[in-house]
């Protein structure tokens, strides 16, 4: 199987269309330019994307200059900055090379997640579904598909958009692909976002629906959609609200509990408690999202802090740097999180 070659070598290069290098304390920081070959130059289109958009992407990202030259692409920025560059290069050339078709955001995710644990750590974490891999974008993603194989209850504790749910999902699928559970339980307060839905129609899986949708575009995208249909229909597959549980005991099943922040104290522990043998629990939230009454205390925090350094159970906390929807995205959960910190800062 052909593999890239690397060549590095140290120069000046030209002024980075990403923004480069900046001058500190008065003196240029010294760059360093990295060659990178490969063996199969009609294997680049692949790699680079159309009109080298990938390319742009590692540029815009790690504030380096990046550019295409026959069977090479030529780095020029610090040393850190380049080899983190080179690996997701190297990564992904592989899985090209494998037949594997390549995403402006498989790059983005191996840049993020070596920007934030650096150039010479282990790659991403990863789900495995026989529909598709699903590969870590964050650092902190790593760590929850850690935590998801390690512990029978983990927490994911996060803004929106930052993957919390959909690889508790993928893990679920992954499991039950590989008959390690035998059935899928997804549950969810049946609390409004904000506004009144009024009576809703239909058997108790269209009265649901609504609330879970989340849940189900999740297992359609790693698993098969006639799969999904016929597991639901023979009830491998369960949507149950959380009302529900009371009284239940989930054995030989992998439970996910979404938008936990909308749990009371008494529902918290309830759900968790159902937890039976072989079973693994995975609890979602968002603390900055509570739909609750006014008054009423969110289950989610207090479950945390109470079941801290438990054997078996692990919390992960995601921030707004970790959410992997478009960019503006995380703006927005910037924005929101700065506005709620001076918020806090002037309470009396």
């Amino acid at each position: 199987m052909p593999i890239p070659r690397n060549a590095a070598s140290d120069g000046s290069g030209k002024k980075s269309r990403g923004g480069g290098d900046r001058p500190t304390g008065g003196r240029e920081t010294k760059k360093q330019r990295v060659v990178v070959t490969f063996d199969d130059n009609r294997l680049l289109p692949r790699l680079l994307g159309e009109y080298d958009s990938n390319l742009a992407l590692i540029e815009q990202r790690l504030g380096i200059q990046a550019h295409a030259h026959g069977n090479a692409v030529i780095l020029e920025g610090s040393e850190e900055t380049c080899a983190i560059a080179r690996q997701a290069l190297e990564t992904l050339y592989q899985r090209v090379v494998a037949g594997e078709e390549i995403a402006s955001g498989d790059f983005d995710g191996l840049l993020r997640h070596a920007k934030q644990a650096g150039p010479e750590a282990g790659g991403p974490g990863q789900i495995v579904t026989r529909k598709k891999t699903v590969k870590a974008r964050s650092l902190n993603q790593s760590r929850y598909i850690d935590a998801l194989a390690a512990d029978d209850l983990v927490f994911g504790i996060g803004p929106a958009g930052t993957g919390k749910t959909y690889l508790a999902v993928a893990c679920a699928a992954h499991h039950l692909e590989r008959g390690n559970v035998e059935r899928i339980i997804l549950s969810r307060p049946a609390v409004e976002a904000g506004e009144r839905l009024g009576f809703l129609p239909g058997d108790m899986r269209d009265k649901v629906d609504p609330y879970l949708r989340p849940l189900y575009d999740a297992l359609y995208d790693v698993l098969p959609p006639e799969k999904v249909e016929r597991d639901i229909e023979l009830g491998v597959i369960e949507v149950a609200p959380l009302a529900f549980m009371r009284g239940r005991t989930l054995a030989n099943a992998f439970v996910i509990l979404d938008e936990a922040q909308n749990t009371t104290s008494m529902q918290m522990k309830m759900f968790l408690t159902r937890l039976g043998e072989n079973a693994k629990m995975v609890v979602t939230g968002d603390p900055s999202q509570i739909d609750l009454p006014p008054g009423q205390r969110s289950g989610l925090e207090e479950a945390v802090s109470l079941l801290r350094g438990v054997e078996g159970i692990a919390a992960v906390r995601f921030e707004a740097a970790d959410v992997v929807r478009r960019d503006i995205v995380q703006r927005i959960v910037s924005a929101y999180e700065a506005q709620e910190a001076r918020q806090a800062d002037h309470k009396p």
